[in-house]
């Protein structure tokens, strides 16, 4: 039992970073009424905490790399605790964006240090049966959040969503001090500070234009000079990345078109399956009139789907090339979301139902899938850089999509709310779970008509918002089974090869010497120096027969260069 408990210590920083990408869906409407708080407020809740954890990711893993992997995780982990603090403390909506942000670089530390434990950790089966549950502790995490809101919001306040972060993050720092071991990358030399900041700033212009251009029209000169600003910075990023010896993402990879149709596949599973929840929920609690408690519930088909799926896949997959799940968990997803467009304006809550499950099914699959098809697409010297670009990929996906999807939403509303002096605020409101106010403000002769309005309002945006993402996961698990290479099962290799942190000398005293390796040489195999088989638990350099070779063994993990040693307990 005790060999999973470094298991036990990645998965409870990753479900709780996981679940504050969603867990915020269904606490809007009370936090609207609760900080005053506009529709582009409300967006960059969800937006910013997705965004700096999308942009940070793969520069924390190269921090990660220099300091070690378990320091930097602790760091965050302490880091997400204290800002979590601060967002259920806040008194206004900026103190609570701004606490958000800081929980979003939190979680990239966390999360930028995941794969490379479990990877430095265990080996062969166990190796795969870590990936696998990992994999459904990402998808159950996604899925679970708007239940976990809606008990926490209904029971005590919107305030609670953050605070129960405390007691995990509590018992998470505990099991992680105790059971994780320190690895990091010896020939790690520096983190590409200039492409973080260029990335960052790209990205977050991009957005800022999409919301911005919802409330200020897309004309208006900060809208323009944001979004000039965003493509300007992306440019600029990828001609910088050319060429650098230590990049934050090998531009090369992108020209494989298996690592390029990976890559798009993390962009949109995110983006696609669970972006649309923030504006279900506002429909379920404002037009539906269902409780937090009871909206959440009506997403339980998508979350234990999700994880069901995703443990039978964890543990299935080294059977079929990676592209399969991958390319068919998005097709999946693109169906049961494309069910969903049958919401009109006279819907019950359980017409999305049948959609959710089939989204389940579709995110169960692809997520513990989605790590191992961007390893094998990529070289193996360039693993740990192709798994961080999959974090990055996938919560940047989640971001984007927030940002389009509610343009989408309050342009297609809007059309229905013409009653209203202002459609475009009415709108707006509308977005933020708002509704009885809309319907208060009208003579009580017209209320029906804004009812039925609202009603159809919600339901056109809704559909087109489905719409989108169900042809989005389309296209992307198309792409996925067409581009991908089929490469043998498991990206993550033969027990042989999976030796990433292993004894070099004897024990001392209950402490191990071992040698520690980085993320990106986990993989490329080397003849590797080993004592002959009859002195394997006590090697010593005299116990050599003469003649022996050192080069027992070909095909160990070896890293490039020089080795270093670290002691842990």
């Amino acid at each position: 039992m005790r060999r999973w408990v470094p298991l036990l210590a990645v998965c409870l920083g990753t479900f709780m970073l996981l679940v504050d990408v969603t867990i915020v869906t269904v606490a809007l409407p009370a936090i609207s009424t609760a900080l005053d708080a506009s529709f582009s407020s409300l967006q960059w809740i969800l937006d910013i905490y997705a965004l700096l954890l999308a942009a940070l990711v793969m520069a924390a893993g190269a921090a990660s790399d220099l300091l070690g992997r378990k320091r930097v995780y602790l760091a965050g982990l302490v880091l997400f605790a204290v800002s979590s603090l601060a967002c259920g403390l806040a008194t206004n909506i900026s103190m609570l964006i701004a606490a958000r942000a800081v929980q979003g670089v939190g979680a990239a530390a966390m999360f930028a240090t995941t794969t490379a434990l479990i990877a430095a950790t265990y080996t062969g089966k166990e190796r795969g049966i870590a990936f696998g549950l990992w994999g459904a502790v990402n998808g159950a995490a996604a899925a679970s959040g708007p239940i976990i809101g809606g008990l926490l919001t209904e029971h005590f306040s919107w305030r609670a969503i953050f605070l129960v972060n405390l007691p995990v993050a509590v018992i998470a720092l505990v099991v992680s001090v105790l059971g994780l071991s320190e690895s990091r990358n010896p020939a790690a030399t520096r983190v590409d500070i200039g492409g973080t900041v260029v990335f960052t700033t790209a990205v977050a212009a991009i957005v800022y234009g999409m919301i911005s251009g919802n409330d200020n029209g897309w004309s208006d000169p900060i809208t323009l000079v944001s979004l000039d600003v965003g493509i300007v910075g992306l440019v600029v990023f990828v001609l910088i990345e050319k060429g650098k010896p230590h990049a934050m993402l090998d531009m090369t990879l992108m020209r494989k078109p298996s690592f390029a149709a990976m890559m798009f596949a993390a962009l949109m599973l995110n983006g696609c399956a669970f972006a649309n929840l923030a504006f279900v929920s506002v429909w379920l609690q404002s037009v539906q009139s269902l409780d937090p408690v009871q909206t959440g519930l009506v997403f339980m088909p998508l979350s234990i789907t999700s994880f069901v799926v995703a443990a039978i896949t964890g543990r299935r997959m080294h059977k079929f090339a990676p592209k399969i799940p991958v390319g068919v968990g998005l097709l999946l997803i693109g169906i049961g979301v494309l069910i969903q467009t049958r919401v009109s304006a006279g819907s019950e809550w359980t017409v999305l139902l049948p959609g959710l499950f089939v989204t389940g099914l579709g995110a169960g699959m692809t997520n513990p899938a989605l790590a191992d098809a961007a390893l094998g697409a990529a070289p193996r010297e360039r693993a740990g850089m192709a798994g961080g670009a999959t974090n990055t990929f996938r919560q940047l996906g989640y971001a984007i999509a927030i940002a389009v999807l509610g343009t989408v939403f309050a342009a297609r509303a809007k059309e229905q709310l013409g009653m209203f002096s202002s459609p475009d605020l009415a709108a707006s409101v509308l977005s933020t779970g708002q509704s009885p106010r809309l319907v208060a403000a009208v003579p009580a002769d017209l209320r029906l008509s804004a009812e039925q309005a609202i009603e159809a309002a919600f339901a056109d945006g809704l559909d087109l918002i489905f719409l989108l993402s169900g042809l989005g996961a389309l296209l992307a698990g198309v792409i996925a089974l067409l581009l991908v290479k089929s490469n043998p099962a498991s990206a993550a290799m033969d027990s042989e090869e999976q030796a990433v942190v292993f004894p070099s000398a004897p024990p001392r005293r209950g402490r191990h010497r071992v040698e520690t390796i980085g993320r990106e040489n986990a993989y490329r195999l080397q003849p590797m120096q080993v004592p002959p088989p009859f002195d394997i638990r006590h090697p010593s350099p005299d116990s050599k027969p003469a003649g022996h070779s050192d080069l027992a063994v070909v095909g160990a993990v070896q890293p490039f260069g020089q080795h270093a040693s670290t002691d842990i307990d």
